[in-house]
């Protein structure tokens, strides 16, 4: 019984993230827009209170709704730095993941750097400028030197003007700075690889 229970929770915490979902992807939630109350989203998708009493809780803990107290809940713009946090504990189990992180990194500043010849402007060249000179100063340091190169990295990216590659790269961002930390080390116990 407990497991059937179980089960028809699952289905309708389904339910729910599903409706939200399609709702959002097609814009007619928008943020800053009120849900209808528990009991009618429970009476509308065929499910229990409790069942969207935690599935709203789950998209509160993801950002992407907020419940008020006399007023509800209302869509929130989710916080896509949660996506860092959540890259990172996903794939540093798996065996090859830095690899896999390397050529997912590649396909991102590759075409970061093809719309950043079109639509870079003068403040980025400045960024890029200094996240350079960085490099330099902190060639010695992992730590420092790290940081240093994942800024330049980044400020390539930021040069694109696209969100969406900004986002992916930023969702990959403790993966790659312990990268850039690791190459560091590397350099620092080969000296002539500096050159």
């Amino acid at each position: 019984m407990e497991l059937k229970r179980a089960a028809e929770g699952e289905k309708g915490f389904e339910k729910v993230f599903a409706f939200l979902r399609e709702r959002l992807l097609a814009g007619s939630l928008r943020p800053g827009d009120r849900l209808v109350s528990e009991r009618e989203l429970a009476t509308l998708l065929g499910v229990s209170r409790p069942i969207v009493r935690e599935a709203l809780r789950a998209l509160t803990v993801l950002g992407i709704v907020e419940i008020r107290d006399r007023i509800g809940t209302v869509v929130t713009r989710p916080d896509v730095s949660v996506l860092n946090d959540f890259f990172t504990f996903a794939l540093a189990h798996q065996a090859d993941m830095l690899d896999d992180v390397m050529q997912a990194r590649v396909a991102i500043e590759c075409q970061a750097i093809r719309l950043a010849c079109e639509r870079a402007n003068i403040a980025d060249f400045e960024r890029l400028q200094r996240a350079l000179a960085k490099i330099g100063e902190t060639i010695d340091e992992a730590d420092a030197g790290g940081m240093a190169d994942f800024e330049f990295h980044r400020a390539i990216v930021v040069a694109s003007h696209s969100e969406t590659l900004t986002v992916l790269h930023g969702s990959l961002a403790g993966l790659l700075t312990h990268s850039h930390r690791s190459r560091r080390k590397l350099v620092q116990a080969f000296p002539s690889m500096k050159t």
